[in-house]
């Protein structure tokens, strides 16, 4: 693939790492609540949240390299390490700010 510029070749890398991270999150959201949670799924591949780890579009172009040479394992394994334990966090302090209790502690 050949691309015009930096520019354009940053884009297209980000674009294939936000569609990775989307799968990911709608994938764990269904395994881990057995729901389909579209907020908490914007939350998780919002810019904002990305925010946190650098320019948005630079992590989500990080994350589309890893996808074209590595493949969909070793995108979700990058996106485990390095971007879940961020959320996870952060979802548990919304939890506590907003007074709502864990999924776990209802059943």
């Amino acid at each position: 693939m050949s691309y015009r510029n930096d520019k354009d070749r940053l884009q297209a890398e980000a674009w294939i790492g936000d569609a990775v991270l989307c799968l990911w999150a709608r994938l764990h959201i269904l395994k881990d609540a057995g729901v389909v949670d579209g907020p908490k799924c914007i939350r998780m591949t919002s810019n904002h949240f990305l925010a946190a780890f650098g320019n948005p579009t630079v992590v989500e172009a990080e994350l589309g390299r890893v996808y074209k040479t590595e493949g969909e394992a070793a995108a979700f394994q990058w996106i485990e390490e390095r971007l879940a334990p961020t959320f996870s966090r952060q979802e548990e302090n919304r939890r506590k700010r907003l007074g709502i209790g864990r999924v776990e502690d209802k059943a």
